[in-house]
Parts: structure tokens; sequence; C-alpha cells
């Protein structure tokens, strides 16, 4: 089997002028979990360069979609920031990671702390039905540098409350708390610090975070990773790993510990 196989693009979005996001046609055999991976291929200078990137659409879309940094001059995404519909592109054929839910024991409440383009991965999450039967409550937390940043807010907010299978059970379960760094806004401050103060869990309600009942995903930049594990782990959190499943989990793929 090829390790990619070749696909259409069927829409690019830019947000603003450091991020957009696109969607492909997906290949009928292709099966992925909620959370998972796959690499991207782009022919460049007649040479096949990849990049991992974070599954958005969710597993029953007949279309995949990406979300994407824009790095004017980076080997790849100069290129990809460029791509246009009706365009090739290659898609691994192989969906990976550990941002899954059966990588978490089983618990109360269901945390996903994102900054920036980290919360790709949670979209297709709040998406998937087994996630609403698994957890009385899923708080999906996106940190930015400005409010430009906050992509799909909009959809989070009036779009997915009006699934027209899902949308009763997420406007009861699902919670979205953005937060911006460097502008005036709702909720202000760097991630971490709202997590160590609980200032997130008293602000929607809930008790401060604890291993026997809440669970746990970070994707975003390696330092908050770290720094979130190591505050979790003050509160006693296990994260999983290749030999036992845990209370939180990262992208292992990414990010070592």
């Amino acid at each position: 089997m090829s390790i990619f196989s070749k696909e259409k693009i069927l829409e690019v979005y830019h947000w603003n002028n450091s991020l957009f996001s696109f969607k492909t046609t997906r290949n009928r055999s292709l099966k992925f979990n909620s959370g998972h991976f796959l690499m991207i291929g782009l022919n460049i200078n007649n040479s096949i360069i990849s990049r991992a990137y974070s599954i958005v659409s969710s597993t029953y879309d007949e279309y995949l979609e990406f979300l994407s940094i824009k790095i004017n001059n980076g080997q790849f995404t100069s290129v990809l920031q460029n791509i246009k519909k009706n365009e090739e592109i290659l898609i691994g054929t192989k969906p990976v990671g550990t941002l899954t839910i059966d990588n978490l024991l089983p618990g109360k409440h269901l945390y996903l702390l994102s900054t920036g383009t980290g919360i790709a991965p949670f979209l297709s999450i709040i998406k998937d039905f087994e996630t609403y039967e698994l957890f009385n409550k899923i708080i999906l937390v996106h940190c930015v540098r400005y409010i430009k940043d906050l992509v799909y807010q909009n959809y989070i907010l009036n779009d997915l409350p009006n699934h027209l299978i899902l949308g009763d059970i997420i406007k009861k379960k699902l919670i979205y708390y953005p937060i911006v760094t460097r502008e005036n806004f709702e909720h202000q401050g760097r991630i971490t610090d709202l997590i160590d103060t609980n200032k997130i869990t008293q602000d929607i309600k809930l008790p401060e975070l604890n291993y026997s009942h809440d669970r746990i995903m970070i994707c975003g930049n390696p330092q908050m990773i770290y720094d979130i594990s190591k505050i979790l782990e003050n509160k006693q959190f296990s994260m999983s790993t290749n030999s036992k499943i845990g209370n939180y989990v990262i992208e292992r793929a990414f990010v070592s510990k």
C-alpha cells in the first residue's frame, strides 16, 4: 500500500494572515479515530516533503479538514498556504496518534487544553458521539495571542449546538473557554496560570481539577505542554504512556517527556 493517496482540495479558508484551514477529498478506505493525525505531502522542487497534521474533521465526514499556520519562509507551509481549490495534495494513508479517548482512564469531566493550532484534534473529538457518551462535561479551552486567532469560534458557539444529531447533547455537555493573552478579553492570561490558580474551574463552576474524576488532553506548543504536565503531576495526575493508561494524555509522537 502506498503511504500517500492523491486527494483534491475542496476548499481553502484563510482565517487571517497567520492561520488557514483546508478541506480535501477523503479516500473511502481511510479510517481514523478522533484525535489522530496524518502526514500531508507536497511535491516541492521534485521532492516529496511531508509534515504531520491533526485531523479537524469528524470520523464520519466525507472530507478531510486540516488547520495550519503560515510561515512565509517555511519550507513546507510557504507552499501549502498558497494551495488552491481543485489542486492535488498527498494525504497519508496511515492515521496515528495518542490524543485519543481510549488512551484515558474512565472519568467524569474531559478537559481539552489547547494553544494555537493545537485545537485541531479537539475539534474532531467534540464532534464525536462517543465523547459525549463517556463524559458528563467536555471543556474545550483554547488559548491564543489575539482575538483574531480564535479560529472556529463561531462554529463552536453557533453551528455545533445546532448539529442535526449531536446538537442537543452538545448544548448540555460542551463548555467552550477561549483565552487571549495579548488583548483585552473576557478570559485573559496564560493558560498555565489560569489552570494553576483554578481560575478556569471557578469560572465554569466545576470543582478544582482532581485526578480521581477529571481527564485531560493537552495539545499546543512544547513549553505549554511541559508546564501543564508539571502542574497536573503536582496534583497527582499520571500521564498515559505506551505501558499504561493515565488521567491525562499528550501527543507522544511530537513531545518527549
